[in-house]
């Protein structure tokens, strides 16, 4: 059965953007009850406010909204598959992470400034990642894998996650295990302190 946020989605993704007003009336709802579903779409990112549209001078303005640019996606993944397909292992996976991670604002801190702005730069990318103390020694783990799209056909990728780390925390870093591709599991990495 389909829901009414998503008959709400269907139409901004056929008429790319409307006011709460036009959705209401093509899709045979009340004027509220069409803003309610806006306003919880819009605060989980999949719609976005775009305008205003005056109709004409006459009465408020209207807000029109369209889908946001993460509910349309993109083609970044399959952009992804093909450079790395392309390149293949002429990639040095060390230098990528270097430019993905200005390594340079982690020189000099103490460890623990160091995981916190790690951390901290790895949630900008998407990873859901935290830091937590284990009887092995400090382990950082990833919630979730930002390249789940294309880590099945890239593994290198992994190495990839792992020469971040090393950069950032100037010590070896080992992967303790895989997350499963396309899986919500924990993919922790165990670093030495001293």
């Amino acid at each position: 059965m389909i829901t009414a946020r998503q008959k709400v989605l269907a139409h901004l993704k056929k008429t790319r953007s409307a006011s709460a007003r036009e959705i209401a009336r093509a899709l045979k709802m009340s004027a509220p009850n069409v803003r309610h579903h806006l306003s919880v779409l819009r605060s989980d990112g999949r719609v976005e406010f775009v305008s205003v549209n005056n109709r004409e001078g006459r009465g408020r303005p209207e807000k029109l909204y369209s889908l946001s640019q993460a509910a349309l996606g993109d083609n970044l993944s399959a952009l992804a598959n093909a450079l790395l397909t392309e390149a293949g292992s002429k990639i040095k996976m060390e230098a990528v992470a270097s430019r993905i991670l200005d390594s340079t604002q982690f020189a000099n801190l103490p460890i623990i400034k160091r995981l916190e702005l790690l951390v901290g730069k790895l949630n900008q990318m998407h990873y859901q990642a935290h830091w937590e103390a284990g009887a092995e020694g400090p382990r950082v783990i990833f919630g979730r894998c930002p390249y789940s799209q294309v880590i099945e056909k890239h593994p290198e990728l992994c190495k990839m996650d792992a020469a971040l780390l090393d950069v950032a925390l100037a010590r070896p870093v080992t992967q303790l295990q895989k997350n499963e591709t396309g899986a919500r599991g924990l993919c922790p990495f165990l670093f030495q302190i001293g």
